[in-house]
C-alpha cells in the first residue's frame, strides 16, 4: 500500500509554496488535530497562507521522523455528534512544512528564528512542560524544558535582527494552565536572568513580544491503533500519524484586535474567541479536565481502556455522574444554566463511540493534572460546604493506587510523568509491598510533597485518613468495590 506524500497527493499542492510562518513547539496529537488543523483550514480559504515548522520538545520524540517521511502530511478524522447529526470525515493535512529534531539539528532551529516570515509561537508541551527548570545556556546545544528552548529561540531572533521591535513573535502556549501566557512570559524573563542575557533583550521580550492567555478545547485521541485496519481500507494508503479527534472544537485567546487579524481563525468559520478566556477555562478545565482526571485511574483499575468503555459501565458512569454534578459545578462560579449545559455536552462528548480517548493516554503526567483540574475544586468545596468531595477525594487515592511500580518499569510502562515524581511512587509503593511501610504513611508521605502539590496536602483537614481510608479498600477489596462503597457512603 502507498505511503502517504506529496508525491502522489496533489490536492493541496499549491499549499507546498506557502512560507513557513509558525514555529510550533511540540507534534504530538493534540496540536495536529487542533491548532494546525485550524490553520490548514484557513490555508484552503486564503486567509492566512502559511505553514508550521515543528519542533520535537522531548530528546525521545518518535512524531519529527514520521512527519518528515510522509512530506509533513497526515490525516484528521473527525467524528462524533454536532448538532444533533453523525459527523464521520476524514482530511488530509498539509500546514506542516516540516519537523525539526532540536537535540540533533539545533542550529536548524536558529535558522527558523532567522527567519521574518515566522511571526507566531504555539506550543503544547503538557502542563508540567510549562514549567520553570534551571539549565545552562549553551548556544551549539539545544535546552531540554520549552520555555528554555523558546527563551534561546527569542534571543538568537533578537540579536539577528538588532532587537527590531516589529521581530517579535506573537505566543500561544496552549498548555492548559491558568494565565499560561504570563506564566511563559514569567519563566522566560527568569532564564535570561540566570542566563545574565543583556537587560535591552529582556526589556525586548516585554515590549515587543506578545504572550497570549488560551484555552483549548477538543478532545483529541490520537492514532487508531484499534481499528487501523479500517483507516486503511477506507483511505487507501498508509498514514502512520491519523489523528483522531471529535468535531467540538473551541479556543479562546487572550488578544488585541490587530493579532486576532493577523491570524484570522475567527474568519475561517472556526470556534474561536477572541477574549478573556476566563470564564471558557474555568468552566472546561473544571468539569471536562477534572473528570478525565477523575476518571482515568478508577476507570483503568476496574479494567476499562477508554473513557467510551467508562461510560458504558453503569457503576462507573454514576462515579463520573456525581463527581461532575455534585461536587463540580456547585463550586463553579459562572452562570448556572451555562455550567450545566457544557456539563451536559460534557456527558455527551464523553460518550461518544467514536472516540477511544485511551485511560493511559489521559493519565500523561496526572500528578500535575490533578493539583491544577481538581484540586481547586477541592479546595473550594471545603470553603463552601465545609467537608471533603467524596468522588473527587476518592479519585485522589485512584491515582495513588495507580501509580504502583509494574506499571512504571518494562515493556508495560504506561505511567510517564516527572523523574521527581516516578522516584517517589516507586520508592513508597517499594517500602509499602517490602512490609516497610504502613499504607497510612505512605500517604503521608505523598501527600507531603510540596514539589508536587505545591503544599502540604496533609494540612487539608481529614483529607490524609479519607484518602488512607480510600486506597485501603482499592487495595483490599478492588477499584469497582471501592466505588461502589464510596458511591454508597455519599448517598
Amino acid at each position: 500500500m502507498k505511503r502517504l506524500s506529496k508525491q502522489w497527493f496533489t490536492e493541496h499542492k499549491h499549499m507546498d509554496q506557502l512560507p513557513e510562518r509558525i514555529i510550533q513547539f511540540g507534534e504530538g496529537n493534540f496540536l495536529r488535530g487542533f491548532v494546525d488543523w485550524m490553520v490548514h483550514q484557513m490555508n484552503k480559504q486564503g486567509l492566512f497562507n502559511g505553514r508550521i515548522v515543528a519542533i520535537q520538545p522531548t530528546p525521545h520524540g518518535k512524531v519529527v521522523p514520521k512527519l518528515n517521511a510522509q512530506d509533513g502530511l497526515y490525516t484528521v478524522a473527525l467524528r462524533g455528534m454536532e448538532n444533533g447529526e453523525i459527523i464521520d470525515e476524514v482530511e488530509v493535512v498539509s500546514s506542516i512544512s516540516r519537523g525539526i529534531n532540536p537535540y540533533n539539528d539545533w542550529q536548524e532551529v536558529l535558522k527558523v528564528a532567522e527567519n521574518k516570515d515566522i511571526r507566531f509561537v504555539f506550543s503544547n508541551t503538557t502542563e508540567a512542560g510549562l514549567s520553570y527548570s534551571a539549565e545552562e545556556y549553551k548556544t551549539e546545544v539545544s535546552p531540554l524544558s520549552f520555555p528554555g528552548k523558546l527563551t534561546a529561540f527569542l534571543y538568537h531572533r533578537y540579536k539577528v535582527m538588532n532587537g527590531a521591535p516589529d521581530a517579535g513573535m506573537k505566543i500561544f502556549p496552549c498548555e492548559l494552565l491558568e494565565d499560561n501566557g504570563s506564566l511563559l512570559r514569567a519563566i522566560v524573563l527568569k532564564i535570561a536572568d540566570d542566563w545574565k542575557l543583556p537587560k535591552l533583550f529582556t526589556e525586548w521580550v516585554q515590549e515587543s513580544n506578545q504572550f497570549c492567555n488560551t484555552l483549548v478545547d477538543r478532545i483529541v485521541t490520537g492514532y487508531p491503533k484499534d481499528h487501523i485496519d479500517e483507516y486503511r481500507t477506507r483511505l487507501g494508503y498508509e498514514d502512520e500519524l491519523i489523528t483522531v479527534g471529535e468535531p467540538y472544537h473551541l479556543f479562546a485567546i487572550e488578544a488585541d484586535e490587530e493579532t486576532a487579524n493577523t491570524i484570522p481563525f475567527h474568519k475561517a468559520g472556526l470556534n474561536v474567541f477572541w477574549s478573556d478566556v476566563r470564564p471558557f477555562r474555568d468552566i472546561k478545565v473544571r468539569i471536562l479536565n477534572g473528570a478525565h482526571t477523575m476518571m482515568f485511574a478508577a476507570g483503568y483499575l476496574s479494567g476499562k481502556k477508554t473513557v467510551h468503555e467508562v461510560m458504558e459501565d453503569q457503576l462507573l458512569r454514576e462515579y463520573v455522574h456525581r463527581g461532575i454534578y455534585t461536587e463540580i459545578l456547585p463550586v463553579i462560579k459562572i452562570n448556572e444554566t451555562q455550567s450545566k449545559a457544557f456539563a451536559d455536552s460534557v456527558i455527551e462528548r464523553f460518550s461518544n463511540p467514536f472516540n477511544q480517548h485511551f485511560l493511559s493516554d489521559i493519565g500523561l503526567n496526572a500528578t500535575f493534572k490533578y493539583k491544577s483540574r481538581l484540586l481547586p475544586t477541592l479546595e473550594d468545596r471545603i470553603l463552601q460546604e465545609k467537608k471533603l468531595p467524596e468522588i473527587v477525594t476518592f479519585s485522589l487515592a485512584a491515582l495513588i493506587a495507580y501509580y504502583q511500580p509494574e506499571r512504571m518499569q518494562g515493556s508495560s510502562q504506561i505511567i510517564r510523568d516527572q523523574p521527581e515524581v516516578i522516584e517517589l511512587f516507586m520508592k513508597s509503593w517499594s517500602d509499602l509491598n517490602n512490609g516497610n511501610e504502613s499504607i497510612e504513611n505512605l500517604v503521608k508521605t505523598i501527600l507531603a510533597n510540596q514539589s508536587i502539590w505545591g503544599t502540604d496536602l496533609n494540612e487539608i483537614p481529614d483529607l490524609p485518613e479519607t484518602v488512607c481510608h480510600n486506597l485501603s479498600a482499592i487495595v483490599k477489596s478492588g477499584m469497582e468495590n471501592a466505588i461502589a462503597m464510596s458511591i454508597e457512603k455519599e448517598d
